[in-house]
């Protein structure tokens, strides 16, 4: 945001003689000042402007809807994930080049800061600026004083800040304060919840119609990604290796391909919304995050790449362990600063380590053919096996990652804020979804069993939401041995509003097409061969006219929604199931759920992200945010980067308009409360 948009709001309108009258009697002025593009993961200063121009004080989901609508429910992400300080992979860079200046991501030795006088500043005046930080000759320039003057101030010194104002009478008035930036060093942890599964940041684009062969014989189709060449029947062999990788250049796209890490997860949005609100502040964010996560593969230790750059075409490899990504990330900060250590870690994991998926699967995989095969390679699992690894599992593994985790956050966990899952299948408090085909027929052979759905539901409810509150609160005997030091701040307010917005709750609000095409009891798909190969749904409505990311009573992902959000095709499968060709049958059922089946939408994500805020103000002792409102939202950045911004900024079109911050209040890392 521009402060020169704060002085509009600031300046009185009058006659310049009176102005210097007015001046002359109160003595009103003081300088304002900023960080500008404080969310250090985005390049370009005009991508945190948008998310700026759309945070009215409201809240996560307020803004998320906003984004939408100018969107077109296509997703703003689609813009910014080119534009981050991280390559194909998702890995952070070791330099980012940031509106034209290269910058350290994890020790930036200074930081762009805009400056401006707040009062009624005499129209057509020069003020003369100086900063000061201790290290050399003082840095002069003059300027008008109803302009927004920028500098770069460096980390972990105090820079004092000087300009004199004319008065007209041929005095000047000096006003001063000392500029000092908080750099928030922030890492997101854990699974596909924490990662921001189904909700990649440029989602897949489809028509047309894909062929899939079944288990056991037979075939169907369903839409097939937009600009895809090759063959799209079953009728010929395994597709060349060029198709393939013309193929995987028509995917959806991640900020993270292996890991499915998306700009809409929760813990982005949580740290965007810091950087956002506390402008006195930069926000290092680093994001580790990997889908199919469990304590000991995810977090200990490596796991299988989950997909493919779309540059790339095929690929293999392995994710690092993100224990040992954060210890490398931190020994590359201690080189600069010994003492350092993380402010806040953000976590969710446990879902995993008790094969929650298969879980899922026993609930939606109905088809016998396709239950024998999955269960045979431990794709489907029962209420009771979670159970038991929930009960004699979990709490070991938690205890040991309790322990890796200590080191980072100095000896106290309260600096862990672990955000809880919601329950994915409930429609009201107290009652689940019905069960049926509803969300769940892009596959002939998935529909939810009422009597399974309701036991998972159930015990998500009474058993494994409140076994992971008690491993990450301390909340019984012998779960900690230091409940003082243990306990993490942990956050669960978001559930009861899941509970009205799980997976199978509609509303007339919904988008068009999916009123329209998506059938409540399962037809909504052609079952003639001759006539879904040219277009596989029953409505009239393209498959690319699906919204990804418009508002929808529905904060989670269906297999429908997933398959036309990011139809993927996993690379992270063992060799012993990986399909020979780009028709089988088991990309059919992988396609339709490794999109993010289950997850939160992007207002699911939201809506974490608001639940989470609280709790990380009073981890890092940051004040409540000053009241915002806006203007209009700037345009998108472009692919490439910006060029560096002038040392005096002129007016800006459109810019958001913000009262003028207090002064910080002084900021103490919160306690752990005591069990």
């Amino acid at each position: 945001m521009r402060l020169l948009a704060v002085l509009a709001v600031l300046i009185v309108i009058a006659p310049l003689d009176a102005a210097f009258a007015q001046l002359a009697d109160t003595g009103n002025f003081h300088i304002v000042w900023e960080v500008k593009n404080r969310f250090r993961l985005f390049r370009n200063e005009v991508d945190f402007l948008h998310q700026v121009a759309a945070s009215r004080g409201d809240g996560v989901l307020a803004a998320e809807r906003r984004l939408e609508q100018a969107s077109g429910g296509l997703g703003w992400a689609k813009d910014v994930v080119a534009n981050l300080c991280v390559d194909d992979y998702g890995n952070l860079l070791q330099t980012c080049d940031r509106d034209g200046v290269k910058e350290s991501y994890l020790t930036p030795r200074d930081y762009p800061i805009g400056v401006a006088i707040s009062g009624p500043v005499p129209q057509g005046a020069t003020c003369a600026w100086s900063f000061d930080d201790g290290s050399g000759p003082l840095r002069q320039m003059n300027a008008a004083c109803d302009a927004e003057v920028r500098v770069r101030v460096p980390y972990g010194r105090t820079t004092v800040a000087t300009v004199d104002i004319p008065l007209g009478d041929g005095t000047a008035q000096r006003a001063v304060t000392e500029i000092s930036v908080r750099d928030l060093l922030i890492a997101g942890l854990g699974d596909s919840i924490a990662a921001g599964e189904g909700d990649p940041d440029q989602a897949v684009k489809l028509e047309g119609g894909f062929c899939f062969r079944r288990f056991g014989g037979g075939q169907y189709y369903r839409p097939g990604r937009a600009g895809f060449t090759g063959d799209s029947s079953c009728e010929n062999g395994p597709a060349s290796e060029a198709t393939e990788r013309d193929w995987t250049h028509h995917g959806a796209r991640w900020m993270s391909p292996p890991c499915h890490r998306s700009l809409y997860s929760y813990q982005v949005r949580t740290a965007l919304a810091l950087a956002i609100e506390q402008p006195h502040a930069a926000v290092t964010f680093l994001p580790l995050a990997c889908t199919g996560a469990s304590i000991e593969a995810g977090m200990f230790n490596g796991q299988s790449f989950d997909d493919c750059p779309a540059t790339v075409g095929t690929c293999s490899g392995t994710a690092p362990a993100q224990l040992t990504e954060l210890k490398n990330i931190m020994e590359e900060v201690h080189k600069q600063e010994p003492q350092r250590q993380l402010d806040m870690i953000l976590l969710t994991i446990g879902a995993n380590d008790i094969n929650f998926a298969g879980m899922v699967a026993n609930v939606i995989v109905d088809a016998l053919t396709e239950r024998l095969i999955l269960g045979r390679g431990g794709g489907i699992i029962s209420v009771q096996d979670a159970a038991d690894a929930l009960q004699n599992k979990l709490p070991q593994q938690f205890a040991r990652l309790r322990a890796a985790l200590k080191p980072y956050v100095g000896g106290n966990l309260s600096r862990v804020v672990f955000v809880s899952y919601p329950n994915p299948a409930m429609q009201a408090p107290g009652k689940p979804c019905p069960g049926g085909r509803d969300g769940l027929d892009i596959h002939p052979a998935f529909s939810a069993n009422a009597e399974r759905l309701r036991q998972a539901a159930d015990f998500v409810d009474n058993k494994f939401l409140p076994t992971i509150k008690a491993l990450a609160t301390c909340d019984g005997p012998k779960v900690c041995q230091n409940p003082l030091t243990d306990r993490m701040t942990f956050v669960d307010s978001h559930q009861t509003e899941f509970e009205r917005h799980g997976m199978c709750v509609h509303a007339a609000s919904d988008p068009v097409f999916d009123r329209k095409c998506f059938s409540q009891d399962g037809k909504s798909f052609a079952t003639d061969l001759v006539a879904a190969a040219e277009d596989p749904l029953v409505c009239s409505i393209p498959a690319g006219d699906y919204l990804p990311y418009a508002s929808r009573a529905r904060w989670i992902r269906t297999a429908n929604d997933s398959y036309f959000t990011a139809m993927t095709y996993p690379q992270g499968i063992p060799a012993t199931l990986r399909p020979t060709d780009i028709h089988d049958a088991l990309w059919g059922v992988l396609s339709a759920v490794y999109g993010g089946a289950v997850h939160p939408t992007a207002e699911g994500y939201a809506a974490m992200a608001d639940a989470a805020l609280p709790a990380t103000r009073v981890v890092l002792g940051l004040p409540q945010p000053p009241s915002v409102s806006v203007e209009p939202l700037p345009p998108p950045a472009p692919a490439s980067g910006s060029p560096e911004a002038p040392t005096v900024s002129p007016p800006a079109p459109a810019p958001p308009v913000l009262t003028p911050a207090p002064a910080p209040a002084p900021l103490v890392i919160a306690p752990s409360p005591t069990p």
